[in-house]
């Protein structure tokens, strides 16, 4: 199944522009001011009650104070939750991210009726410097166990078709782009590039700048028989590509993304997401210009068995 009904969130206690991931994440700007904080809680309350609001089952888990972990708000990178029962936990780039994986959180997930039967721990490459971030750095075609990735510092591409190989999914492997200073530079996380959905995919093709990867990229995704919804490098700079499709307890279908992506929008693109499912959008500027990340680094989807 591609979608769930059911994703973790995690509440800010100290969030704030991480200079270790403004390494090579350049969507990160850095604000200056006392209410970060109390900015980022706001956009995360009122996301997590627009979900809620739709029906979409939210554990909410507050972060703690130390160690301090600016970034914690981005769970889908440190950890995914699976159907057949297993919680991987990825290994990190940032050293202060990697503080982020809580065996307290796994419990909280338990505790809620679901069933953990193994923790597969990944997390030991980052000690030599090979990352591999979680549904950040890989986007799941769960229905046709194909697994995109674009290769970056976040992506090691031995640990990726490693992780194919034991997980059964068809790695796809490419190389995305953007614009930085007049410079092309990698895309940290392939998930602000492209969402696969149940039924399209909204990607931003002129990121790939290699002709025989995009042509390859294109073609397994008319293969798997998902419409492609296009769009622009700019609209990608507004997160335009960082979304996530999730049902509600009914199965109604949604599309969840920023309001600086939903404004990004073009109308044929906002109609042609609209044939599929409802669109719910959040107002996540602060996080969004801190962290780098928007609403789908938000949600850590959870497709773990019930008890």
């Amino acid at each position: 199944m591609q979608t769930t009904d059911t994703v973790l969130m995690i509440e800010p206690v100290a969030f704030g522009y991480n200079a270790e991931t403004a390494e090579n994440n350049y969507f990160q700007v850095e604000q200056k001011g006392a209410d970060i904080q109390s900015k980022a809680l706001a956009e995360f309350n009122i996301f997590v009650e627009k979900l809620r609001s739709k029906g979409i089952h939210v554990i909410t888990v507050k972060d703690t104070i130390e160690p301090h972990t600016p970034d914690s708000i981005f769970p889908n990178n440190w950890v995914s939750f699976h159907k057949d029962g297993k919680v991987v936990l990825y290994p990190m780039f940032a050293s202060n991210r990697r503080v982020e994986r809580r065996e307290d959180i796994i419990e909280t997930i338990k505790n809620q009726g679901f069933e953990v039967d193994e923790i597969d721990d990944w997390s030991l490459p980052e000690i030599q410097g090979h990352f591999l971030e979680g549904t950040g750095s890989m986007i799941f075609d769960h229905d046709h166990k194909i697994a995109y990735g674009s290769v970056s510092l976040r992506l090691d591409e031995n640990l990726f078709r490693e992780f194919c190989e034991k997980y059964d999914f068809t790695p796809v492997v490419f190389h995305s782009f953007q614009t930085v200073a007049e410079e092309r530079l990698p895309i940290y996380h392939t998930n602000v590039m492209m969402c696969v959905a149940d039924q399209f995919v909204v990607i931003c093709l002129q990121c790939i700048d290699n002709e025989t990867e995009r042509a390859h990229v294109v073609e397994t995704i008319k293969n798997s028989e998902k419409e492609i919804i296009e769009i622009s490098e700019a609209q990608m700079q507004q997160f335009a590509g960082n979304m996530l499709q999730v049902q509600n307890r009914e199965g109604e279908k949604f599309l969840v993304m920023s309001q600086t992506a939903y404004q990004s929008l073009e109308q044929d693109q906002i109609s042609a997401i609209e044939k599929y499912c409802e669109i719910i959008s959040s107002d996540l500027t602060t996080i969004e210009v801190n962290g780098g990340g928007s609403a789908r680094c938000m949600l850590a989807e959870i497709f773990l068995p019930k008890k």
